[in-house]
This record gives C-alpha cells, sequence and structure tokens, in this order.
C-alpha cells in the first residue's frame, strides 16, 4: 500500500491511496474463511457450503469492506504518523477520483480531499494588560447567604396567630349573598393555602393576624385572580368548576403552620460547615466570606478568558481557512441545514475555529498535560458547586470522591471535563505572563461587563 500526500497550497491538500492484490488478498480469504464457518446456506450444515459459493455470493462485498478497512488504517495512520495538521476529516475527492470497480480491478486508488490547519503564531508577555475583575463580597451578600442556610435548615412549628407565609389548613363553606352558608354549596375539609401569595393585597390582608379557631370570609376568585388551577387547589374542586365560581368563603382556621429559620448556633455551624470548623457568629460570617470568594472567582476566571480572546486573536491574525472544503465538511455532518444556512454561519463557524487553534497553540507552548487527577478535581469543583446550590458546604469525602469519579467515566461529561482542564491550564498559564489589571467591583458592577459580550 501506498499513501501519497500533495499539497495544493497552504489551506488545501489531497491524499492518495493505493492498493494491490498483494495488500488485500490474505485479509480477503480470511474474511471468507470466517464468513464460510459461520454461513448458514439452505441445503447445506451450517460451515459446509463450499468456498467457490461463498466466494461468489460474497466475495465482492467482503473484498469491498477489506479494502475500506484498509484504506482508513492507510489514510488515517498516515496523517497521525506524519504529523499532517487537518481539519475535521478527510473527504472524498469528487473532481479526480477514477471510478472503482471491484469486478474487474485488482489494483486500486482512492483519493481524497484534505483541509489544511492554518498555522497560528502568538506570544505572551508582560506588555499584553488585560483586564481581571475581581467581586467585592460585601456584608449585605455575607447576611443574605447566611440567612438562607438559617431558612434552609429552619423548622415547622404551629402558631396561635397567622402572619407573613403562614400555612393555614381549615374547613372552607360557600355563603350566599346573604353571608350565610350555602345550602348545597361547596365544602371542603382540610384546605390549604398560604394567603401570602394571594394576588389582592385585600383578600390577603383579611388573614393578617388571623387566630387559630376564628373564621374569615373573603373571596377565592379575587384573592386567586380568577386563576382555576390555583382555585381548584383551595376549593378541592375540578379546574372546569372552579372558574366559574365567584362566591365568598368562610375559611375556619384549624391550623397555623410557619417555617421558623434555624437559630446561628454551633448546630447550624456544624451542619453546614462541618463539626467544630466554625465556633462563633464571625467565624461563621469569615467562613461564609470566604465560601462566597471562592464561588465567585470562576466567574473572573471566565472573564478574564473573554477578555484575553481578543488580544489572542489580534496577535494571531486573519487566518487562512480552506472555506470551500470546510463548507462542503459542514454540509456532509448537518445535513439538516440547507447550505445557505451553512453559508451565513460560516463566519461564526471560522471564529470559534479560530479559537480552537489558539488554545491548541497555547495548550502545545504551555506543554498542558490533562491527568486523571486533573479531570477529578475539575470534576470535584463542579460537583462543589453543584451541592453548594443545594446549601451544602461541606460534603463528606466519599459522597464527593465518588460522584467526581462518576462524573468522569460518563463519555459525555468526560470530554466536557477535559476541555475545562484544558482551559484551566492555559488561563493560569497565561495569568502569569500577561500583565493583570485588577480591578475590584461589586456584583452588579461585575455582570453589567456581561452586557454584549459572548
Amino acid at each position: 500500500m501506498n499513501v501519497t500526500l500533495n499539497k495544493i497550497d497552504s489551506a488545501n491538500a489531497t491524499i492518495a491511496v493505493k492498493v494491490e492484490k498483494a495488500d488485500y488478498q490474505e485479509r480477503v480469504e480470511k474474511a471468507l474463511r470466517n464468513y464460510r464457518q459461520k454461513a448458514n446456506i439452505p441445503g447445506f450444515r451450517k460451515g459446509m457450503a463450499p468456498a467457490g459459493m461463498i466466494k461468489k455470493m460474497f466475495g465482492k462485498s467482503l473484498l469491498a469492506e477489506e479494502i475500506n478497512k484498509l484504506v482508513g488504517e492507510g489514510l488515517f495512520g498516515y496523517i497521525r504518523e506524519n504529523n499532517v495538521n487537518i481539519l475535521g476529516e478527510p473527504l472524498p475527492n469528487e473532481t479526480e477520483q477514477q471510478p472503482i470497480d471491484f469486478d474487474t480491478q485488482e489494483d486500486f486508488e482512492f483519493l481524497f480531499d484534505l483541509g489544511m490547519a492554518p498555522e497560528v503564531n502568538i506570544s505572551l508577555s508582560k506588555d499584553d494588560k488585560v483586564d481581571y475583575y475581581q467581586i467585592e463580597i460585601t456584608n449585605e451578600m455575607v447576611q443574605k447567604q447566611a440567612d438562607a442556610f438559617a431558612e434552609r435548615s429552619g423548622k415547622y412549628e404551629q402558631v396561635e396567630v397567622a402572619e407573613g407565609k403562614d400555612m393555614l389548613k381549615g374547613k372552607l363553606v360557600e355563603l350566599d349573598e346573604a353571608g350565610n352558608e350555602k345550602d348545597g354549596g361547596i365544602q371542603a375539609e382540610a384546605s390549604v393555602m398560604i394567603p401570602f401569595y394571594f394576588k389582592s393585597e385585600d383578600e390577603k390582608a383579611k388573614f393578617e393576624g388571623a387566630k387559630l379557631n376564628s373564621s374569615v370570609v373573603f373571596n377565592p376568585n379575587a384573592a386567586c385572580a380568577g386563576n382555576e388551577f390555583e382555585m381548584a387547589h383551595i376549593l378541592k374542586v375540578e379546574k372546569e368548576a372552579a372558574k366559574e365560581i365567584t362566591s365568598n368563603f368562610k375559611f375556619t382556621i384549624e391550623e397555623i403552620t410557619r417555617h421558623v429559620p434555624a437559630a446561628l448556633d454551633q448546630e447550624l455551624f456544624d451542619q453546614i460547615f462541618g463539626k467544630d470548623n466554625v465556633t462563633s457568629v464571625e467565624e461563621f460570617n469569615a467562613k461564609i466570606k470566604e465560601m462566597l470568594a471562592a464561588q465567585v472567582k470562576p466567574e473572573s476566571d471566565y472573564k478574564f478568558l473573554l477578555d484575553l480572546r481578543p488580544v489572542l486573536e489580534a496577535k494571531a491574525g486573519e487566518l487562512n481557512f480552506p472555506e470551500a472544503f470546510l463548507k462542503r465538511f459542514l454540509q456532509r455532518n448537518n445535513e439538516n441545514k440547507t447550505a445557505e444556512s451553512i453559508e451565513a454561519e460560516y463566519p461564526e463557524t471560522v471564529k470559534e475555529l479560530t479559537w480552537h487553534l489558539i488554545k491548541e497553540k497555547l495548550a502545545k507552548d504551555f506543554s498542558v498535560k490533562v491527568e486523571e487527577a486533573d479531570l477529578l478535581e475539575v470534576a470535584k469543583a463542579a460537583t462543589r458547586a453543584q451541592f453548594a446550590g443545594y446549601g451544602m458546604m461541606d460534603v463528606p469525602a466519599d459522597i464527593l470522591e465518588n460522584y467526581s469519579k462518576g462524573m468522569i467515566k460518563d463519555e459525555k461529561s468526560r470530554h466536557g471535563l477535559i476541555e475545562r482542564a484544558i482551559e484551566d491550564k492555559i488561563r493560569e498559564s497565561a495569568k502569569e505572563l500577561v500583565t493583570l489589571n485588577e480591578k475590584v467591583v461589586s456584583q452588579e458592577e461585575f455582570y453589567k461587563l456581561f452586557e454584549g459580550q459572548n
């Protein structure tokens, strides 16, 4: 087998794979023998059909299959061994490829088109200045998080007087226009409602300060602004029936349940940050501040990478891409897209491809290597962030380890973790090389920086 590369220009090339009979004959004969052993041919016992019959019936398809495998091995082997930097994958040549006839030919030549990746030349130094934004962790942010922890760790208590977001449970009775219980009217036992969420301020106010075992007259239709789903839940009727109900109802309060936030005590400290890691309110707030700073650092790093990108793109300049090849490749791999849509999206495709090549170049220059330990750390960081979203700051080590290892084993998430690990290493190396223009901003100011930026 002979493989040759022909460079047409800096962006395009063709590669020819020549296969002779000596290259494939033994493979085809072996494939025929294996097929004969497994073949079930009517009139013959399994594996006993004549070799000539098997060859006549299946020889052509097996020949094509083995040659196809051989060509693939030769094509990609050459690209790999000779470090040919291509974009996408080789495509069958559509202009110079001669017809293939497996019936008459013994020697074959297959031509493929290649899109060559442009060379990227960039370097960073202290002359390059890039903004690095640090989000200020305010006392208000700390207090808000402390309140959230206390709220999540709180408990429900039965109280005597309703207020705020208390949940009320009781009996509902429909009233007539005179304010008396309506004959044959709706009655609902153990109806549950939270007046705080009523749409009408007037109806909501009727329950503020209401006492256990007292009765309140209110209008569910007004309270729910005619929302039949909410009314059906309160009145325990079908949705279709609920939207027709406009009567007043008497609600006799049988239970008032209040969610009481946890106290800022050692029990809460241990629950959030682990036993005896925090022993006072001051330490609790300091730990929260440290936690919030760690949580927003990835956002600062992400913004830095966004701001570094145009610097790198300017250094790379306009790269020479194989436009016709890329559009053909995109069309071939996105059959649901039209030529017009690929044409319209092409500028953005080139932009993202340029960024990908820049990252590849930096990864090579920085000698970036992603080990399993790196993936595990990235997975742990993602896991911690996920659990933090549920208020769990002190995830047990064994749970963290097992959850993270599960992410690494999943093929889809593993690919994302590898990309993130590479970007993390590139970013940290770049931060050492450039001059960081550090700025402390509020959280609101920070998020405004993203307006109009991808």
